[in-house]
């Protein structure tokens, strides 16, 4: 069929299949393992292969973070640390303008330290966040778009699967994308912090639903304010030392980023058992189910990608598409704005595991050639693909918030315009400014 359009290359036909797949939303994983295997079959390669292609893609030590990491922001929100950095926020900016605006954003960067997942972020924190912004005034719509847009930069904010995932497949290391990403993460907090101001705020909101004080009381409600910020930071202490413990374990050389993972789920534990004594063998039970499942998820397109990645380069098909890409132009802002613009259009349709897999083995070899920081590319690519997670018609983080609100999807992504609007001014300050990412790096070296 393919030879009548003129299309001889397998790994052309692996992509169009790939995508003809996904249109008929068959899951990422699949659509690229069934895609992979024609090619494979279409090579002349026997199907033999892609068990070991498949174990090569996954036993990586760098990748056994992913499910601690995942496993630690579970423990971690099932054991009320979500909660109690929610009150101590609130106490500490809650008075400042933009009230729970303000908080949300701050707790929603604070938590991607933790979670380093966007969809795990918007179902751990949404709802309360949602409802503080309800309370202060905001549109219902509107808070679901900034739990959205804060939950979507985690993937950004150190410890950070994304960052992870692309150390693997670029070969770089994973501290250095983990400082480097720091400051970036900040602006684009600030620059959803920006939007509040043009926001409209009824000046006496009014809700049938139970308040956010009913849903999280606070046992110090009644005390003085200074009293009750110093109450409230004791209260949600250990739970704010959480990113301190492993970005300084990390940062300090103490330990690996993977095995920082590992110290997280052994501390979140701690916490829950002997600091917070919320830790049950039932949550326990229930965040290890959690956990696997959406491992599970994770590394299944891992695996299969592993094929996919294998026929892009048996086949040439980085040379050939990375060839066209720099016979563009020789102007290497020209090159870049076409791959940020592939990025974000691939990010309204995959989630950032799979686009990192399809896209990164041709989009690297065009940034070694254009000279490009692979570190400071790293961070550029994670911002582009967290505006992703919020774009529609696909945007993950848009169908967790409208699960957990109950809201229609296209209410969530109008709340989340004029963050997207104000995320693509700040995508193309951290692209110009590329000494933003590199600033701690060079310090911290």
């Amino acid at each position: 069929m393919f030879e009548w359009f003129g299309i001889s290359s397998a790994g052309t036909q692996m992509i169009i299949i790939f995508f003809l797949l996904m249109a008929l939303r068959l899951p990422v994983a699949f659509a690229l393992g069934l895609s992979a295997l024609y090619a494979m079959w279409q090579i002349g390669f026997g199907l033999e292969l892609a068990g070991d292609l498949i174990a090569t893609g996954i036993t990586k030590f760098s990748l056994l973070a992913i499910p601690f990491f995942i496993l630690a922001g579970t423990l971690m929100g099932s054991l009320g640390i979500a909660e109690r950095m929610i009150r101590f926020f609130r106490v500490a900016v809650g008075g400042l303008p933009g009230g729970m605006g303000v908080v949300g954003t701050v707790v929603c960067l604070f938590w991607g330290a933790v979670s380093g997942s966007g969809p795990a972020s918007v179902a751990a924190i949404g709802p309360m966040i949602i409802k503080g912004m309800e309370e202060d005034g905001y549109d219902r719509a509107f808070a679901a778009g900034l739990v959205c847009t804060g939950a979507a930069f985690s993937i950004v904010i150190p410890p950070s699967i994304g960052l992870v995932i692309y150390g693997v497949i670029a070969e770089t290391s994973i501290s250095r994308l983990f400082i480097a990403a720091i400051i970036p993460g900040i602006f684009m907090a600030l620059s959803m912090v920006a939007v509040l101001p043009f926001a409209r705020r009824r000046a006496v909101p009014s809700t049938g639903s139970p308040s956010l004080s009913a849903l999280m009381p606070e046992p110090y409600a009644g005390e003085p304010r200074r009293r009750k910020l110093w109450l409230s930071f004791r209260d949600s202490f250990w739970g704010l030392m959480t990113p301190v413990v492993i970005l300084g374990g990390i940062y300090s050389g103490i330990f690996t980023p993977t095995e920082a993972a590992l110290v997280a789920t052994v501390y979140a534990l701690a916490v829950g058992a002997l600091a917070y004594r919320t830790l049950t063998l039932r949550k326990l039970y229930d965040a290890l189910g959690t956990a696997a499942a959406s491992s599970a998820v994770v590394m299944l397109i891992v695996a299969y990608a592993s094929l996919f990645g294998w026929v892009v380069t048996v086949d040439d098909l980085v040379r050939s598409y990375s060839g066209a890409l720099l016979g563009l132009s020789q102007n290497e802002w020209v090159i870049l704005l076409v791959i940020m613009v592939i990025l974000l259009v691939a990010g309204m349709f995959m989630d950032p595991v799979t686009v990192m897999f399809i896209a990164l083995p041709i989009f690297l070899p065009v940034a070694r050639e254009m000279g490009w920081d692979p570190v400071w590319f790293g961070v550029l690519v994670m911002v582009n693909l967290a505006i992703g997670l919020i774009t529609p018609p696909v945007g993950i983080n848009l169908y967790v918030a409208a699960n957990v609100t109950r809201m229609k999807i296209e209410q969530v992504a109008r709340g989340t315009m004029p963050f997207l609007l104000a995320s693509l001014l700040g995508i193309a300050v951290v692209a110009a400014v590329p000494s933003m990412s590199q600033i701690l790096v060079d310090w911290l070296r």
